[in-house]
């Protein structure tokens, strides 16, 4: 028997565990519920035994399902709400306001003076106060955040983050768009417990018990975000879409990436930073930074002259005969062809070779080059990419475990996350080809194939 297909999707979207816990809580207080009658019954006949049997009974069915199910069905159920209520943090303002309210409370005790009560009151439903109206601006406000697709290290970018207020009168104020909320301490290298699995035999898996392992506690190395400075909002009126432009500068080259923003408001006493978190993901593709130096543009004029070097000298095949112009050579001048138009008239001729240049960056060994002439070589590499299609020069592109094609994009994605890596070399397997090659590497001029010495132009990364 086939289900529809809409039957199909309800069934696959219900949570077992879920319904399987609801059943055993109704079950549960149902069978608590007929236990306490009996003891009831039975303290009205007299039988003690049987009251302290069915009493018991009832409190222990209650008080497991209180223990075992009602936590669970309460955190699937409530517990993102809770936590977004209880995600505050206490400004300076606000620890100075408990203080002189808590030398209030004192005075009030020591004096049993009513003002004073009534004032300590007042001020502690003003935190109250503050708490709720802080949580009511940032219900309900959506947050969208635009991004270009790719960054240049070292160049500024814009960005766009919109707020929008779906709501119909209320406004919000004083909002603040944040990367993150609270700064948490990093943990220090050391030892810590961690969850595992006792498994006896460890081939036949006969016994599976949880248990826990010492382990020692690293430093892991954390995406970096891409927003670092928080973003303000005023006043966002009701039913409006604000729109404030964000100029980033990223300082070096990787992938960056946010999985969460923040939105918190200190509204309307400061006394605490209310925040709600919006799951929002974000990526964004820094490439490495452009080199503009002027040795950098020697580098560029030599190697742009060398390739057309080897482009240079004219083909035996006539491709047209055209007008002259005053920048052709008079060698290249048709006379026969003048003579019968009476206009001097120029041959030109089909190119033989059309050689391309070929960018090849041979990764280096971790420890061959110092990180500061690695980083650099990169730059060379992503600077010579960008500069000779920008004149216009057919590209392609080598390097270890790059399959990206001949598209720009493609190699500066590669060179954005490369690393160091051993026994990544390149020259020994460089698909035989004619094109001009430009080799970025580490290695020494010895250890370079004699091969390619004849179309190549060599840069050294410790001499970048």
């Amino acid at each position: 028997m086939r289900l529809p297909g809409t039957l199909k999707s309800v069934l696959a979207n219900i949570d077992g565990e879920a319904w399987l816990r609801f059943v055993m809580a109704i079950l549960g207080l149902t069978l608590a519920f007929v236990a306490a009658l009996l003891s009831t019954i039975a303290r009205e006949t007299g039988n003690v035994a049987a009251t302290a049997l069915f009493a018991s009974t009832a409190l222990l069915l209650a008080g497991t399902v209180g223990v075992i199910v009602v936590p669970y069905l309460a955190k699937r159920v409530v517990g993102s709400r809770v936590r977004d209520a209880l995600d505050f943090e206490i400004t300076r303002e606000g620890m100075a306001y408990l203080g002189v309210a808590l030398v209030i409370g004192i005075a009030a005790l020591n004096t049993t003076n009513n003002l004073l009560f009534i004032v300590l009151a007042a001020m502690l439903a003003a935190i109250v106060v503050s708490g709720f109206a802080s949580a009511a601006m940032l219900r309900g406000l959506e947050l969208d955040v635009s991004l270009p697709e790719s960054a240049f290290a070292g160049k500024p970018i814009t960005a766009h983050v919109k707020l929008h207020n779906p709501r119909r009168a209320i406004p919000a104020f004083s909002v603040r768009v944040a990367s993150r909320f609270k700064s948490k301490k990093k943990k220090k290298p050391g030892w810590e417990w961690h969850k595992t699995e006792f498994i006896f035999p460890r081939q036949n898996h006969w016994l599976r018990l949880p248990d826990y392992a010492l382990r020692r506690r690293t430093q892991q190395a954390q995406s970096p975000p891409i927003f670092e400075n928080p973003v303000y909002f005023t006043f966002l009126p009701a039913r409006t879409t604000l729109d404030a432009q964000v100029e980033l500068t990223f300082s070096s080259r990787g992938r960056y990436t946010q999985d969460n923003f923040y939105l918190a408001t200190r509204f309307p006493f400061s006394f605490l930073i209310k925040s709600r978190r919006v799951k929002l993901c974000r990526e964004l593709m820094v490439f490495p930074a452009l080199l503009e130096s002027r040795n950098f543009l020697e580098l560029l004029s030599t190697i742009t002259g060398e390739h057309s070097t080897m482009l240079r000298g004219p083909g035996s095949e006539l491709y047209r005969i055209r007008e002259h112009t005053p920048q052709d050579s008079a060698r290249f001048v048709d006379w026969k062809a003048a003579a019968k138009t009476g206009s001097l008239k120029v041959r030109e001729f089909a190119r033989e070779d059309e050689r391309r240049l070929r960018i090849v960056f041979d990764n280096s060994t971790p420890g061959v080059v110092s990180p500061q002439a690695y980083e650099r070589a990169v730059s060379v590499a992503a600077s010579l990419a960008w500069h000779l299609t920008q004149e216009g020069v057919d590209l392609s592109y080598a390097a270890p475990f790059y399959a990206g094609g001949s598209h720009l994009h493609d190699f500066l994605g590669y060179l954005s996350v490369v690393q160091p890596a051993p026994d990544e070399s390149i020259l020994n397997s460089l698909p035989a080809s004619s094109d001009y090659n430009v080799i970025i590497t580490g290695r020494k001029p010895g250890s370079i194939p004699s091969a390619l010495w004849a179309s190549a132009y060599v840069i050294y990364m410790d001499e970048a």
